[in-house]
């Protein structure tokens, strides 16, 4: 159980941690904010996902630390790689449960609980969760898994459609803007599967990974926010306008609008 004079406390060493990130190069800079207010929202988004689901103050309080947690790595990533690819440098969730041991974030916590939430961070960025795990950890992973993907959908949406058209390559993970969509992506789409990452080759195969993640939710409030925020739209209107866009497009929004409607 964490008290919340615990998560006070936990708040407080993430706000001292960040001064170790604080950089006059407005770019670095840049992406050091990127991180930081992505962990504040998605500390909401886990709230109001968690909130949804009528979890006690408890476990409330253990959501709210998991996400604020869940991308510590990113910010010591960033630093040593210059990049937020995990393939280009190392798992920013493996390199976050080393810093948050190195740091002794958790030294209040009784030793399940910081188990689990070392757990929960480490399944946040798999492609699938493991089966065996327990069902209070995976709970926990799939709530972190559903409020990191809303936030993430939020940013990149922001991006796609900015106005100064200023580019930030960590974004775009360094991947080339070219009108092709990939044969494998439009497969695993069609095919009603997650896009896997070998398959993408081009920013228009990540922009529609992104959309696919619809394949991978888990809580009836995720799909309903998904809808009404327009995210699967507000990406599809990027894209290079076709009928392989448009079947893509079909195809998550009446998967969405089917999950919606449950």
């Amino acid at each position: 159980m964490i008290k919340q004079e615990t998560l006070d406390n936990i708040k407080s060493w993430f706000e001292n941690y960040l001064k170790n990130y604080q950089s006059s190069d407005p770019y670095y800079q840049q992406n050091i904010d990127l991180k930081k207010d992505h962990t504040f929202r998605v500390c909401q988004e886990i709230l109001n996902l968690a909130q949804s689901l009528s979890l006690d103050k408890k476990d409330l309080r253990l959501a709210e630390t998991i996400a604020l947690l869940h991308d510590i790595g990113r910010f010591e990533q960033y630093k040593r790689y210059a990049t937020f690819s995990d393939t280009k440098s190392e798992d920013h969730a493996q390199l976050g449960i080393k810093i948050i041991r190195q740091n002794h974030v958790l030294k209040k916590v009784d030793k399940t609980t910081s188990a689990l939430i070392l757990r929960t961070i480490a399944y946040h960025n798999r492609a699938v969760l493991p089966q065996k795990e327990t069902e209070r950890c995976l709970f926990f992973a799939k709530l972190l898994r559903d409020a990191d993907k809303l936030d993430i959908l939020y940013v990149v949406t922001n991006y796609y459609h900015r106005e100064n058209k200023s580019q930030n390559k960590s974004l775009e993970l360094d991947l080339p803007n070219t009108p092709k969509i990939s044969h494998g992506v439009y497969n695993d789409i069609m095919s009603g599967r997650l896009v896997r990452t070998s398959h993408i080759k081009t920013l228009n195969d990540f922009k529609i990974l992104q959309m696919a993640w619809v394949y991978d939710i888990n809580f009836p409030r995720t799909f309903q926010l998904i809808r009404q925020r327009s995210y699967l739209e507000k990406i599809k209107d990027v894209l290079p306008q076709s009928d392989k866009t448009q079947r893509i497009y079909s195809t998550l929004k009446s998967y969405l609008d089917k999950k919606c409607n449950f």
